[in-house]
């Protein structure tokens, strides 16, 4: 395969709601450029993208994949992205190796709330967007509803280049308002390029109009041009819509029905002709706001976008080539692991077949198997000012469950899975949570964890697991000042243990000032404080440790392990064994004995008063509160908020948005176990949500109650 330049590269995303043909117009796109000489299709599970066992098994795609396809003289490389909203990792990442998202639409539907969630995403990361209408051949095709639903979600940004003559079953021909061509299709995708219809002339030249409108408004030399000459040339128009891409200031749309490879090559000849070049794109920064210009000239400089693992292969990374170039045999440095690594070969991809190459030039997308060290997010580079590009970022995670081996012998074993597995998809996070006791998995829904890691537990590593209802990270303090005192004695033959020690515990405060003296149970308690310490708790919070002593009561050399036996209880609250946060502790008396104290002694005493005093200070659980935004179709609102305030949410907003009803609420984690799978049943899969941490608060005194009743049971039966 020969070299391609920078300026003859393509570098595009197939993006979509689940259904509207992504795979299928990959297929198409791959078989016009000669790279397969047989399209396959999902039903038969014969794709060049979908070629997973997992994705051939559920009939949907669950990775994204690297493809590519040569036509006009250039090179497209492809993403083929997942199309379910569990799997948005494969959209995200693939967003850092492109120019141009080719957003598929099943006419069938017009807009989805898929296709509204993608465009926020794009949105996001502005990434330019042009819009393919698919499926114009299936038999309940609507294009003028899917326009029309088109322009609410995307306003006047969304232009017509092409519309069809009829859809559904008859569909094969469609009026090319940029080319003002009529093309029709025929079978094998061959297509008969003819002038407009009479009929249609009025038409046509009115969308001619408009887009040639909306190419002019992004471009003011242009602009310029239009209302001098009052039209634009083919070249001009162009010109107008690559800048209207770029700065998202306009969506093509074109038509298709890729399973009959329908208008494909005019989407290619399109994308070819005017989608940005990586060059054309703003510079890529790095994490200390460098800009690197997308050159074939300067440093080699790599981005690691995605890495898979594979049987008989192994790792495979793939890279984006950010500047300079890359040939077989390179050695660079990878300056995310402060690692050296050999290319030892390069690969361009489609799908599973791999075709080696010699060279790759900044802009092109490629693949490197075998690097030691190298793995999603990393950079490699021969630059001396050891340059790094800035991560992915992916979304907040909004499925949690717990996870244990059946057989205890394979928790090694499970541990580097699930670590391999966070690897070839970074939105799966793993928590080996010392608070909870349990391995936590952190996913997009119970669809991904179930299809990703249960699916590779059970059939790649052969590791039994069962998947538990996650423990929730309460918290626990105190509401008011109470104290208590304890004596720990024990006599057994030779030396004893004794030690005993007075406290008093308070909530803690900022700016709070030291204590002098505390009123309990109606006795003054005078306090002075010799020394102070604040410890910032990992799990959020403070305890501040004050030493009270005076006279000798307890020698010095005790208090550290006064502060030990605390902590211990602070790391296991006495209500249900969760950290304990923000309290004050005044150490402010005891007693020694000549021989029989010891540090065990005052750390058990310490320990001890300090549950009493805890249990008597008007103790509260605090739950996770997490804020949620759930997207839902209008029709399902009313059943989507019952079931919200059925989990003790409190709604904070409602508004419209874009033919979709956004919802805004408060909700306790504990009531958000599997709330994935209830709102996809609750909505058909028409609704989505994100969420995120936002506070710990007081959990109900009925909801207390409960959790220490179920804490007091299993620590009875143990």
């Amino acid at each position: 395969m020969k070299t391609y330049q920078t300026d003859k590269i393509r570098n595009i995303a197939l993006i979509g709601n689940g259904g509207s043909g992504k795979t299928s117009l990959a297929e198409a796109m791959l078989f016009e450029g000669g790279i397969i000489d047989r399209k396959g299709t999902v039903n038969g599970k014969n794709t060049a993208s979908d070629y997973n066992e997992i994705e051939q098994e559920i009939l949907n795609s669950v990775f994204s994949t690297v493809l590519y396809t040569e036509y006009n003289d250039h090179k497209i490389n492809i993403i083929d992205t997942p199309g379910a909203d569990d799997f948005m990792g494969g959209v995200i990442s693939s967003f850092r190796a492109i120019e141009l998202a080719v957003m598929t639409i099943n006419s069938q539907h017009g807009v989805e709330v898929g296709t509204e969630i993608l465009n926020r995403h794009c949105d996001k990361y502005n990434v330019p967007l042009m819009l393919v209408l698919n499926k114009l051949d299936h038999e309940g095709a609507n294009y003028e509803k899917s326009i029309e639903s088109l322009k609410t979600t995307f306003g006047n940004k969304a232009v017509v280049v092409q519309y069809p003559i009829s859809s559904g079953p008859d569909f094969n021909t469609v009026i090319d308002v940029l080319m003002m061509k009529m093309y029709k299709f025929s079978d094998g995708g061959k297509v008969e390029i003819s002038e407009i219809p009479a009929d249609q002339k009025d038409t046509a030249e009115e969308l001619h109009n408009a887009l040639i409108e909306a190419a002019a408004e992004n471009d003011e030399q242009l602009m310029e041009l239009f209302f001098e000459k009052g039209s634009l040339d083919e070249n001009e128009m162009r010109k107008g819509i690559t800048a209207g891409l770029i700065n998202r200031g306009m969506f093509p749309i074109f038509c298709a029905a890729a399973e009959k490879n329908y208008g494909i090559k005019r989407i290619l000849e399109f994308i070819t002709n005017v989608a940005p070049a990586p060059n054309a794109m703003p510079a890529a920064t790095t994490i200390n706001g460098k800009n690197i210009e997308c050159s074939e000239k300067g440093d080699t400089n790599l981005f690691v976008f995605k890495t898979t693992n594979e049987s008989h292969i192994g790792e495979i990374n793939y890279f984006k080539v950010i500047s300079g170039q890359v040939s077989e045999g390179i050695d660079l440095n990878n300056n995310t692991s402060n690692t050296k690594e050999r290319l030892s070969q390069l690969y361009v991809v489609a799908g599973k077949n791999r075709n080696k190459v010699t060279k790759l030039v900044a802009g092109d997308i490629g693949a490197a198997v075998k690097l030691k060290n190298t793995k999603s997010n990393h950079t490699l580079s021969n630059s001396k000012d050891g340059i790094k590009f800035n991560d992915i970022s992916f979304l907040n995670s909004k499925y949690r469950t717990a996870i244990k081996a059946v057989n205890e012998s394979d928790d090694e074993k499970l541990g580097e899975a699930l670590n391999r597995l966070h690897e070839i998809d970074p939105t799966i996070i793993v928590e080996y949570s010392k608070e909870l006791k349990q391995i936590i998995i952190y996913g997009q829904g119970e669809y991904h964890l179930n299809n990703i890691v249960k699916w590779h537990l059970d059939n790649i590593y052969k590791i039994e697991t069962e998947f538990l209802a996650p423990k929730i990270p309460y918290r626990e303090t105190i509401t008011k000042i109470a104290g208590a005192n304890y004596r720990h004695k024990k006599q057994s033959g030779g030396s004893g243990q004794f030690g005993e020690v007075y406290m008093v515990i308070e909530p803690y405060k900022e700016t709070m000032p030291d204590p002098k003296s505390y009123k309990i149970d109606g006795k003054d308690i005078k306090v002075n404080v010799r020394n102070k310490e604040e410890h910032d708790l990992s799990w959020g919070g403070k305890l501040v440790y004050y030493n009270c002593i005076v006279g000798g009561a307890i020698d010095t050399r005790f208090l550290p392990a006064i502060l030990k036996g605390i902590m211990e209880k602070m790391e296991e609250g006495p209500l249900t064994g969760s950290y304990a946060r923000d309290i004050r502790v005044a150490v402010y008396d005891g007693k020694m004995h000549p021989v029989d104290s010891n540090e065990i002694s005052f750390k058990l005493a310490g320990r001890n008063a300090f549950r009493t005093a805890f249990k008597e200070a008007g103790p509260k659980i605090m739950e996770p509160i997490y804020d949620i935004e759930v997207l839902v179709p209008s029709d399902r609102m009313g059943d989507v908020m019952s079931d919200l305030q059925g989990r003790r949410a409190m709604i904070e907003g409602m508004n419209s948005d874009k033919g979709f009803e956004k919802l805004n609420a408060k909700v306790p984690l504990a009531e958000l176990n599997k709330y994935s799978t209830a709102l996809s049943s609750l909505s058909g899969g028409r609704a989505t949500y994100t969420m995120k941490f936002s506070k710990y608060e007081q959990v109900p005194m009925d909801v207390q109650e409960k959790l220490i009743k179920t804490f007091e049971e299993e620590q009875e039966e143990e």
